[in-house]
This record gives C-alpha cells, structure tokens and sequence, in this order.
C-alpha cells in the first residue's frame, strides 16, 4: 500500500513510500482510510519538532470503512463507516489511566507518531477505538472528529461555560472554529478575534455563528468586549491561535475571576503576565489532546448538527500531493485539508 512516511529523523524525511498491506491481529481492526485531515503535529513531524520513531506513518485524523478484523472482534464489523481514537497503547495502571486521564498516560503511543497511522490506504487500530460516525455524516466531515474530541476536552471538560457566557476565542483556524461551535453549543455568545489574513476565515466565523468577528489590527478587541459585557469583560477566554501576542492580549479581555483556556501550542516559551492571574483570580486551564469521555462528547455534537466539520474542510488532495498539500497548509491556504488516501487510481 501507498502512505506518507516518516522515513528517518530529522528535518524533512517524508515522503509517499509503498509498504506491505497490513493485516489485523487478534482484538483488532482494519480502517480502509477515505480522510484523513492533517493536523500541526503532522507539520511538527516534518520539521523534527515532534518526537517519532522512524520510519512511521504519519495521519491521526481518520474517517473510514471498516474491512477487515481480528480474532476476537465483536463490537464493529465489515462495512462499518468509522472514526477512531489515536492511543494504541497505554498502560492502564498508571495514576493517569486509573483516573480517566489517559491523554497523559507516560506509556501512551499514538498513531502517526509512534505506531503507523491513517495517512495510508489502510490502519490498524485496536477495536476499543473505533467509533461509529453518526449516519449520514460524510467522511471528511468524520475525519474531524479528533480535533473536535481535543476541543471538547480543552473548551468544556476542564473550564465550565454556562449557557449566557460570553467567550472569546482568538485565532480562528481550524481549532478556533470548533472551539466557537462548542462554546456556543454550550449556550455562550462567541467573539472571534484574526488578523488581517484572517479575513475569509473570519467571514466563515460569522456563518457558524459568532456573534461577532473582530479584526485586531482594525478594531478594538477590548472596546468590543465591554460592550457585550457591561463593562465587564468576557468570562472565558480561549487562546487558539498560539500567538504570544495574543495570549498577552486576552489578559486584558476576561474579567476578574474569569477563566483563560490556553489550546493552541506555541512551540516554543512565552512571555505571559502571571501578575494579572493573581490580581483578577483568574482560572487558568490547559489541554493535551483528548479523552474517551470527550470522544462521546463530539460525537453526540456532531450526531445532534450543534456543530459542522464539514464546513472547516476546505482543500482534499490524494495521497500522492501529500507534498503541495502540506505547503498549501503552511501557507494557511483555506481551513482545513484532509488526504483521501483511496482516492489513488
């Protein structure tokens, strides 16, 4: 089969390599891959900023159909149309697994980094994964489902929003527009803050619902707020974007015993004003990727039409322009790309 492989450490090292179809083992299942989205760890991976095993396929973000199982199997079978969890493997006895916390297991591998993952033809996933797609949802708009779990878990599980809450949510990417969805979902008035180059993604913002879209180069992002508050400031804040300026600039928009959730990754340290945490009381929350409590989450979102993936999926490329699909990503070119790996002739 054909995949997008992590072929050696290092910067660059990718590229579309032909492996062995692979086959399931007992307590396992295989996805034939129809999307696969490309997510910042994916371009991590290929400037050799995220730890791997090399050679890997890369690809976390899976819709597909189920065609082949292992001994053992019984909760899904062949023709099933699926997602998938990313954990192939964590321990289970660590104080994080018996807390529900697997995400932070010190054992946890995931697919596409350190066990072979969806950027392929096909994928290997244990059958305690697998997730049913709601019906009728398309394969791009499920392949999305993983992102959408990282955000449920990073905008809901950890902060609290209450149904007339107002939030802001900086950055308005892939990550910042779920995380508008949620939160409004939720019941909360969204403000979505860009830049300039953020203009299409903005006017998508307002389609899904935002209140309002600023553009901080233009307007003044605090003198928005007040107004929607009384004066008071939002009482969430969420920071998408991984921007230090931005991080710096949402300290002046939530209020006083208000709450600041940090999404984005910034890959590198930030200057941060920790004062004001003391000063207004601030609840401060961050996330590393996902749960299986906040998977049934984003699926009952999805299942229920609170909240459109779809509408994020603004490029699919074959396999094989892995290359261009990557570069288009960088360049912020559109929302979101996925791969169609059985796209290929």
């Amino acid at each position: 089969m054909l995949a997008v492989t992590k072929t050696a450490p290092g910067p660059g090292h990718v590229s579309v390599e032909r492996w062995p179809e692979p086959h399931p083992g007992a307590g396992e299942v295989r996805i034939a891959v129809r999307a696969a989205g490309i997510c910042g760890t994916d371009l991590h991976i290929l400037h050799d900023e995220y730890a791997t095993k090399p050679p890997v396929i890369l690809g976390h973000e899976i819709a597909g159909v189920v065609d082949a199982v292992g001994s053992g199997v019984s909760r899904v079978a062949p023709g099933d149309r699926v997602t998938t969890e990313t954990y192939f493997h964590t321990c289970g006895r660590c104080r994080f697994c018996l807390d529900g916390a697997i995400n932070l297991c010190p054992e946890r591998r995931s697919i596409g980094s350190a066990v072979n993952g969806g950027f392929a033809e096909w994928v290997i996933v244990p059958e305690r994964n697998v997730r049913l797609l709601p019906e009728g949802l398309s394969f791009r708009a499920g392949a999305l489902t993983e992102p959408l779990a990282c955000v449920v878990h990073g905008a809901l599980e950890l902060p609290k929003v209450t149904a007339g809450d107002v939030a802001v949510v900086a950055g308005p990417g892939a990550i910042g527009l779920l995380t508008l969805q949620v939160a409004r979902a939720a019941g909360a008035t969204v403000i979505v803050l860009g830049t300039p180059a953020d203009a299409a993604r903005l006017e998508l913002a307002r389609s899904l619902g935002a209140a309002r879209t600023v553009d901080v180069a233009t307007e003044d992002a605090g003198e928005i707020v007040r107004a929607f508050t009384g004066g008071w400031g939002a009482d969430i804040v969420y920071e998408c974007s991984g921007a230090g300026p931005s991080a710096a600039n949402l300290l002046t928009l939530v209020r006083r015993r208000g709450q600041y959730a940090q999404i984005g990754l910034f890959g590198k340290p930030v200057a941060w004003d920790l004062d004001q945490v003391c000063y207004r009381e601030l609840r401060v929350t961050g996330s590393n990727a996902s749960v299986p409590s906040a998977w049934d989450t984003a699926l009952r979102l999805l299942a229920d039409g609170k909240v459109d993936t779809g509408a994020l999926v603004t490029n699919a490329w074959p396999l094989a322009q892995v290359a261009e699909a990557f570069a288009a990503f960088e360049r912020k070119d559109g929302v979101k790309h996925v791969l169609e790996p059985n796209s290929q002739p």
